[in-house]
C-alpha cells in the first residue's frame, strides 16, 4: 500500500519526498515533539535539534554534525537548497509549498529550510575552560533571542567559550541557533552543573578552582566601571550575565570577585542583556 508520501527518486543519492499527510510520524521532529522530547535526556546520544536557514545548517554541517532529514519549500529544491541537499548526502528531503510547511510547523520558515540533526556530544564545563582566558556565563537566561545574540557576540568579540547554568535555555533551540547565525556551532559551550542546585555555589567554586576571577554585570553599590584597569589585567576572567528584569541573583553577585557596570548617558540605567554582553565582551577581551 502507498505510504503517506509520494517519493520521487531524483538520483541514487537524493530522495525527494512530497508531503501529503501532515500527521505522518516521520515529520514528528518538525511538528509534535517538544524541545524536551527532542533532547531525549534518557538517551542523549539520540537527541535531535532543528537547524533553521541555509546559513545555520551549513555552519552545523561544517562543524561535523550529522543531518537526519531536510524539510524545505519546493521552490528551493533547485535553488538555495540544492547545495545543502548535496552536502547532506543520502537523507530524506521532505517538501511542499510554503503554505503547507507553515501549516505543518506552525510558523513561516526562515529562508524556507529546516534540518533535523543529531545533537552533538556535550562538552564538560572543564573542557570549555581549559586554556580559555575569557568566558561568558549565562545565568538562567531563557529567551532564545537573547541566548542566540549573546553567542553571536561571544564568538565575534573575543570570548573563548560560553557556559550556561542548569536553568538556562537550550542554545541549540531552533530560534536561538538561528539568531546566533550558526556561531553556536563555532564557539565551545557547556552547561555548568546538571541540576539547578549546582548553581551558583558549586559552579562558582569550580570557576575559581579553574583559575578564573568572576565579574558580575550588575548595578550595585560596589560596582566598578567596566573600564577599571584591574579587570583588563586579570589573566582569566569569567563574565556573568543574568536574566532580563531580575538580572543576576544576589548569591551570584555576592560570590563574585567583581561587580561591573557599564557607564551610560541620558539617564539610561540598563541595557538589554544581549547588548550589554557585546559591550562587555569587547571591552574586557584578552589583549
Amino acid at each position: 500500500m502507498p505510504g503517506p508520501y509520494t517519493a520521487i527518486r531524483k538520483n541514487e543519492n537524493m530522495n525527494i519526498i512530497e508531503i501529503t499527510d501532515l500527521s505522518a510520524p516521520e515529520l514528528a521532529p518538525y511538528t509534535r515533539l517538544t524541545e524536551a522530547q527532542l533532547r531525549n535526556k534518557r538517551a542523549p546520544e539520540k537527541g535531535i535539534f532543528i537547524a533553521e536557514s541555509p546559513k545555520v545548517i551549513r555552519c552545523a554541517l561544517n562543524a561535523g554534525l550529522a543531518p537526519l532529514a531536510l524539510l524545505m519549500e519546493r521552490r528551493h529544491l533547485s535553488g538555495q537548497g540544492a547545495a545543502l541537499i548535496e552536502q547532506c548526502g543520502d537523507i530524506p528531503v521532505y517538501t511542499g509549498d510554503s503554505a503547507l510547511l507553515a501549516q505543518l510547523t506552525g510558523f513561516t520558515l526562515s529562508r524556507g529550510i529546516l534540518c533535523a540533526m543529531r545533537r552533538p556530544a556535550p562538552l564538560s564545563a572543564e573542557q570549555v575552560c581549559i586554556g580559555a582566558k575569557r568566558i561568558a556565563v549565562l545565568e538562567n537566561i531563557v529567551d532564545p533571542t537573547n541566548i542566540g545574540a549573546i553567542f553571536r557576540s561571544a564568538a565575534a568579540l573575543g570570548m573563548d567559550g560560553v557556559l550556561v547554568t542548569p536553568s538556562c535555555g537550550d542554545p541549540l533551540y531552533r530560534r536561538a541557533a538561528r539568531v546566533s547565525m550558526g556561531t553556536v556551532f563555532q564557539i565551545p559551550w557547556a552547561r555548568i552543573g546538571a541540576q539547578p542546585a549546582d548553581w551558583p555555589a558549586a559552579g562558582m567554586a569550580q570557576l575559581k578552582h579553574w583559575g578564573f576571577k568572576t565579574a558580575s554585570l550588575a548595578l550595585t553599590d560596589r560596582s566598578v566601571s567596566i573600564d577599571d584597569p584591574r579587570l583588563a589585567r586579570e589573566e582569566k576572567l569569567a563574565l556573568l550575565l543574568g536574566t532580563e528584569g531580575d538580572g543576576l541573583t544576589d548569591h551570584t553577585i555576592a560570590a563574585s570577585d567583581y561587580t561591573v557596570r557599564i557607564p551610560m548617558l541620558h539617564g539610561v540605567d540598563s541595557l538589554n542583556v544581549a547588548a550589554a554582553s557585546a559591550v562587555a565582551f569587547w571591552e574586557l577581551r584578552a589583549r
